[in-house]
């Protein structure tokens, strides 16, 4: 359980992974200010989770300026600021040399922008905040979680832009954690393997279950349950520091 004093944001919140990390943290009486760009979910999300509770910012994650805003707004909704999960992410799929054309330049930079420069922008915004707080038990004063995917290591055919953007999250942990340290503050990145999704849930019945069948054990996809009891521990646990985590039932991705 996680203790009531977190005060976190969580970047794709309003649904998904996000959201099941705000439910986890609010669930343990916590309070999150969810930060994505639906606003009809967004409202959803609070209305679930409880307005007193929760807080839903419109944010994109690559605009520098308007991030820093929205996490003083955060904090001051919050009550304070001591934990940051980035779970917003695109998929950014296509071939590099598709039927019709090489994948355009856009594709693969806006793939990038969002899942490793917003990453990395929500972060550094975090922990500038995240200084300036009193110190906890071993001085900790925040911790900091990220999301990349199996994908990092073993990117599937038209995941080029995909599997890059998150190898650059993992790659950016250590380095993060190691210049974070001497603030208190420490950062794991989580690499999910394939979860049950919004997205999962409109593919065909048939695909589902060829994705459950590719998975060792279990032979299902992880449910989003599961990685917010992950964030949850690394958000309590405070020797984990600088660590990329694989939360996938041993899968090992095929090239297609």
């Amino acid at each position: 359980m996680l203790p009531d004093s977190v005060r976190a944001i969580v970047t794709g919140g309003v649904s998904g992974l996000g959201l099941a990390v705000a439910h986890r943290i609010v669930a343990d009486g916590g309070r999150v200010a969810l930060l994505d760009v639906n606003d009809d979910k967004g409202a959803e999300a609070v209305e679930a989770l409880g307005a007193d509770r929760a807080r839903y910012l419109r944010t994109d994650v690559t605009d520098e300026a308007g991030v820093a805003t929205n996490l003083e707004a955060a904090r001051a909704f919050l009550g304070g600021l001591n934990a940051a999960v980035n779970c917003a992410g695109i998929l950014g799929a296509g071939r590099v040399l598709g039927r019709e054309a090489p994948m355009p330049l856009e594709t693969f930079s806006r793939t990038v922008m969002v899942n490793l420069v917003g990453s990395f922008n929500v972060a550094k915004a975090a922990a500038a905040l995240m200084q300036h707080n009193a110190p906890g038990e071993d001085g900790e004063r925040g911790a900091i979680v990220n999301t990349a995917s199996v994908a990092a290591y073993e990117g599937q055919i038209g995941q080029a832009a995909y599997a890059a953007s998150k190898g650059g999250v993992v790659g950016m942990t250590l380095p993060m954690a190691r210049e974070l340290a001497r603030f208190g503050i420490r950062v794991n990145t989580i690499a999910p393997g394939i979860f049950w999704t919004p997205m999962v849930d409109g593919m065909p019945e048939a695909v589902q279950q060829s994705l459950s069948a590719s998975i060792p054990f279990p032979s299902r996809l992880g449910r989003p349950e599961e990685f917010a009891d992950l964030v949850a521990h690394l958000l309590t646990s405070r020797y984990l520091n600088g660590e990329t985590i694989r939360l996938d039932g041993a899968v090992r991705l095929a090239p297609k």
